[in-house]
């Protein structure tokens, strides 16, 4: 009755009936036991491989909010749903073509844009300031889990992150869509401001260098330089990324004139982005 309950294929009758024959009693309550109170909550911020995060939208047993909770506390998950008809993740070809998938891409290294690219610059507003109020310990701690949550929103948003940034030095992210970079950044900037760590946000366009899983260059420096204007929580482009997205974001654009950024030759005319009214 439980099988019919969770819709099980055959393919996860067979594994159930290898449980029934081949796990004692105990050692199944045991593991269900585990399962129920061991937590490692505390350990996930020091996994260090790529992690993969699977959510299947139709799980009668893990809820989406837990497995989002569980990508971000992770450094760098990758966070991914598919359409599930039972709870046994192996069961689904889907599911196994989202681990194949991710198992090839870091087999030949991160798939950085090479060329011109939309570029994501995030950081935490008054980070000294926060350091003292809340001490450095708590700082980090609250700094590491919401990394995690970024990098999550800007793998669901099509992003690539830049590898060994971590916020107080800044997420790096590039994006093949000027849409999808606004998307993800006023995603991360609500990400911020709920945790209590408001960000400076900022796009550029430009032509990238892509070296060892980085990338570098011009374009990447006045995307830092543009997020550095932004009120906290706010997200800034300039005008190469609003002329690329103004007719397909969905969002508003309120000009802010050109302005100076430091080590920067010309001036940048630079646009504040907030979400459509009533969107």
């Amino acid at each position: 009755m439980t099988m019919d309950l969770f819709n099980w294929t055959d393919i996860g009758l067979r594994v159930a009936q290898l449980v029934v024959d081949d796990v004692t009693p105990d050692v199944f309550l045991s593991a269900l036991r585990a399962a129920r109170d061991d937590d490692v909550t505390d350990l996930l911020p020091q996994v260090r491989c790529p992690t993969l995060v699977l959510h299947g939208k139709a799980s009668p047993i893990v809820s989406l909010n837990s497995s989002r909770q569980l990508a971000a506390a992770v450094p760098a998950a990758r966070f991914a749903m598919y359409e599930n008809t039972h709870p046994l993740v192996l069961g689904e070809d889907r599911a196994v073509q989202a681990m194949q998938a991710f198992l090839d891409e870091h087999t030949e290294g991160p798939d950085v844009p090479k060329g011109t690219a939309v570029i994501l610059f995030a950081d935490i507003a008054d980070s000294t300031g926060l350091t003292e109020r809340l001490g450095d310990t708590a700082f980090r701690d609250k700094a590491r889990e919401l990394d995690g949550c970024l990098r999550a929103l800007i793998r669901e948003t099509a992003g690539t992150c830049i590898e060994g940034k971590l916020l107080g030095d800044g997420v790096l992210a590039v994006f093949t869509s000027a849409r999808q970079g606004i998307e993800a950044a006023l995603a991360c900037g609500s990400a911020g401001s709920h945790a209590g760590l408001p960000l400076h946000l900022g796009l550029h366009a430009g032509d990238v260098i892509s070296e060892e899983g980085n990338v570098y260059g011009g374009a990447v420096n006045v995307a830092s330089r543009i997020s550095g204007l932004a009120a906290p929580g706010g997200v800034l482009v300039s005008e190469t990324v609003r002329s690329l997205a103004r007719t397909s974001a969905g969002v508003r654009f309120e000009d802010r004139g050109e302005q100076a950024l430091r080590g920067i030759g010309e001036p940048v005319r630079v646009w504040a982005v907030a979400p459509e009214e009533g969107g």
